[in-house]
């Protein structure tokens, strides 16, 4: 009976070593769990399963060593019932401080984060007011920019004004300079007829001359060579 009963007590050994193990890892957890406190419930709800399941296998492995035939394997199984009573109770210390040292920190991070978003009302205020104000500086540049655009389109308006004035001077000035061109044509061709008739004119003076000339001597010679 004794033989056979050594497996059940080595699993049931193994398995609160198991536990124990777990419960480490998962007091490790809510030490460094870093909030909300709604993690830190679930992690203490894990736990809690984890203690109520090592409690239960403790509890069975008391009860195999009192059903132990021999009193030194009882008093044995017994021995280790007792540490494993006292490192459970050494884990429930150290869950209840990992548990302070995670309130503790969760509440200095919301204290920090009630800080921060002081901070960031205070911030956000500074920002609206300088909002506010690069807001107003930039209507006065605008209001600045439109009287100068409209300055510049008063001077465009009068620019082209100014254009189609000396437009309508150039066309003018273009139609009397066409007028001025036909009457010096007109001058010209006048000057070259007048040049001509000049150059006809001492033609025939010239012809008249040379006539007169020759009347001259043929009259000249009949009076004094008449024999000729």
């Amino acid at each position: 009976m004794a033989a056979a009963a050594c497996v059940p007590v080595r699993v049931c050994h193994q398995e609160i070593v198991k536990f124990d193990l777990e419960i480490k890892a998962a007091v490790q957890d809510i030490r460094d769990c870093p909030g909300p406190l709604g993690a830190l419930t679930e992690l203490n709800a894990a736990v809690k399963e984890k203690f109520r399941q090592l409690r239960g296998r403790i509890q069975e492995l008391e009860q195999m060593a009192k059903e132990q035939d021999k009193e030194s394997e009882k008093q044995a199984l017994l021995r280790e019932v007792e540490n494993h009573k006292k490192q459970m109770l050494s884990n429930q210390a150290a869950w209840r401080k990992a548990n302070l040292a995670c309130k503790i920190a969760i509440d200095n991070s919301e204290k920090d984060q009630l800080l921060q978003g002081r901070d960031y009302l205070r911030q956000r205020k500074t920002t609206k007011e300088s909002l506010a104000e690069s807001a107003s500086n930039i209507t006065e540049s605008l209001m600045g920019i439109s009287r100068m655009m409209s300055q510049q389109v008063q001077q465009s308006e009068e620019t082209v004004q100014t254009l189609a004035n000396s437009s309508r001077t150039i066309l003018e000035a273009n139609e009397e300079f066409k007028s001025m061109s036909g009457t010096i044509q007109l001058g010209r061709k006048l000057i070259t007829k007048y040049n001509r008739r000049e150059l006809t004119d001492k033609l025939l003076i010239f012809l008249a001359l040379a006539l007169f000339l020759a009347t001259v001597l043929y009259i000249l010679k009949k009076r004094l060579f008449p024999f000729l």
